[in-house]
Parts: structure tokens; sequence; C-alpha cells
């Protein structure tokens, strides 16, 4: 999966009150000078005052004006020079264009470029992922809609025999059930990202809540899969939030598995492997709420928005019980990890005993006992 893009977001307006931006690029100009002037000015009043006492008070005043005209002058123009990056930095904002430094730019200015820069690259984010919601909105959560509305038509209207009827039913439900979990998903996948996920842990037995899992999913297996459960061990997590990260990582397992799924206890977590195609793309790219760009699992394309939410709210859990989800893929048989290619598969053994590529998430805790 590429990288989902960053738009380019519209370009805000950064100036003030009578075409003045948020600096007050004149007020600190008049209040440069104003400093420059009295401290050039008044030791300039003392010293002649007190070096001519016998002068006539109408010369002392012209030569008081002379020298603070000048003075405000040198005033004017050391100010100008003191707040020309500043002007500059001001200008490139207003037209968008801020990110190239200058030489001369000094440490605060550089500062002030980076934060602007760092500014509109959040914004922009935030601007990929609302347009991604909204994609999900029309299209994720318009589907089922409508073909809930066109089940419920048929239902309504047409003389269906009994048998039919009750298919119609359950199609209504299933998509009901689909439509509910998306928006699930979504209000968690939002939720989890605002703010720190609350565990409350408490002494658990992993093999019976990945037994609990698989009972609840074997039903929603399809017929040529099989779901194996294997491992022992005890860790404080919270129950009920890493039961709903196993749910998601081994309802996608199911999704994509071409034979088996295996749920497994092991010292580092708790481990989901199918023989499936694996993700398409680094898990730290797919694992993001509402990205803005579709993904491609398996030779499907999935929209916008909801491709990433499972993978994020997993790895959100685990991180929140202070471990990490991994990613890898290995050849069954093999207990090691490895990321290289796989070898040439023996050509004279038969296609069922040749070694499978096997897709293996692992939800990472800090300590897992036997």
């Amino acid at each position: 999966m590429s990288r989902a893009s960053t738009p380019t977001p519209s370009r805000p307006s950064w100036r003030g009150p009578q075409g003045r931006g948020p600096l007050g690029r004149g007020t600190m100009r008049a209040q440069f000078t104003l400093v420059i002037f009295m401290l050039a000015f008044l030791p300039n009043v003392v010293l002649t005052i007190t070096a001519q006492p016998s002068v006539p008070a109408s010369t002392l005043t012209i030569w008081m004006l002379v020298v603070g005209f000048l003075c405000a002058l040198v005033g004017y123009v050391l100010s100008g020079t003191l707040l020309r990056a500043v002007s500059r930095l001001q200008t490139e904002v207003e037209h968008g264009d801020f990110a190239q430094p200058h030489p001369d730019d000094p440490s605060e200015i550089l500062a002030l470029r980076g934060a602007f820069t760092g500014l509109l690259s959040r914004l922009g984010t935030e601007q990929a992922r609302r347009n991604a919601f909204m994609a999900t909105l029309v299209h994720d959560l318009k589907t089922p809609l409508i073909a809930t509305g066109h089940l419920t038509h048929a239902l309504t209207t047409l003389p269906l025999p009994d048998e039919e009827r009750r298919a119609v039913g359950q199609q209504i439900q299933a998509e009901t059930t689909r439509l509910l979990s998306l928006v699930q998903q979504m209000a968690d996948a939002h939720r989890f990202e605002q703010e720190d996920v609350q565990v409350h842990t408490v002494p658990t037995d992993l093999r019976a809540l990945i037994d609990q899992v698989a009972a609840r999913l074997d039903a929603q297996t399809a017929p040529h899969l099989t779901l194996h459960v294997d491992g022992h061990g005890h860790a404080d997590v919270d129950p009920g939030l890493l039961d709903r990260a196993v749910t998601n990582l081994t309802v996608n397992a199911l999704r994509y598995a071409a034979r088996t799924v295996t749920l497994s206890v092991t010292p580092q977590g708790i481990q989901v492997t199918d023989d499936g195609p694996g993700l398409s793309g680094p898990l730290d790219e797919l694992a993001q709420p509402f990205n803005s760009q579709p993904t491609t699992i398996a030779g499907k394309q999935y929209t916008a928005g909801t491709a990433g939410l499972g993978l994020f709210i997993v790895r959100r859990i685990a991180e929140a019980h202070g471990g990490n989800l991994h990613y890898d893929r290995a050849h069954s048989g093999r207990a090691a990890h490895t990321h290289q290619p796989a070898a040439p598969p023996d050509p004279d053994l038969p296609a069922n005993a040749r070694p499978t590529d096997l897709t293996r998430f692992t939800l990472a805790l800090p300590e897992v006992t036997p």
C-alpha cells in the first residue's frame, strides 16, 4: 500500500486587523525605535546639560531637537534591520511559502519556520483523515443501509414464501450486524486516537481467553477453514480489551486464510497465525485510523477510511498493556521468525506437502508466565 498522501491544506490568512500580522510589525518596529531612541537620546541630554551649563536655553533646545531627530532616525533604521527577518518571514507566511530558510535567519526565526511547517503538516494529516472519515460515512455506511433498505422493501412488499422470508430476514440481520460493527470500530478508533486507552488489569488465564474467542467465532468459520488453539500462559491484562484485540486479529485471519487459523499463547504474548496472503504493506502504514488511500489485500480493494481501523485498535490496546503489535511472515513448521524471501519449493513434493508462508501477528505482552 502506498503511503497516504498528504493534501496541501488551504493557506490560512495570517493578517490581523488593518493588514498587520499577529506579530504586529508596525507596533514592534515602533517599540524598537522608541527603545533605541531613548538609549541614544537620554545620555546625550545628560552630557549636554552637564558639560555646557552656560549655553542659552534656545540653543540647547535646538541642539536637543537635532539630536533627538538623529536618534529617532537611527532607531528607525536599526529597528528595520533587526526586524528584517521577522518581516520577511511574515510576508512568506502570508504567501504560504516559508519552508526554505535564508542564510541570515537567526535561530529564533529558524525555530518559527519549523513550527509553522510542523503545524501545516499536522493540519494536512488531519485534513486527509477527515476526508477519509467522510469517505467512510459516504461509502461504508451507505452500502449496508442501501442493502438493508432493499431487503426490507422485498420483505414487506413481495409475496415471499416462508423460507425465502427467513433468508431475507437473516440477510437483514447480517447487514445490521456489519453496520453496527463498523460504527463500533470507527467510534473506538476515534476514541483511542484522541486519548489514552484505560486498562484495568487482573491476573488472566490467556488460554481460557483465546478459547472463548475461538468458541465465539467458530460459528462464523467457513466450512473449509480450521481454527486451532494452542499454548498456555497467564498475564496481568484487561480481559475485555484483550478479548477485543484478539477477536479483531482472528476475524481478519478468518477472512483471508486459505485453510488454517491458529491462536497461540507464547512466552511473548498471543499469536494469531493464518495461511493467507499477508499484508500488502508495512504494518506501521496500514495500522493507521482513517487512512486516505484504499488498501488492496489478496487482490481485493478496500475503501479509504476503514482499512486500518482493526489493526490500529489492536496496536493501541497492546501499547496500553506495555506491549506492542508485531507482524511477520514465516514458513509452516518453523518456529523461528523469518523476514527473508522463501526458498523455492521442492518440485518433487506434492503441493499439499510443500511449506506454506504463514501470516503471523504477535500481540506482545510484557510478562507472560506459564
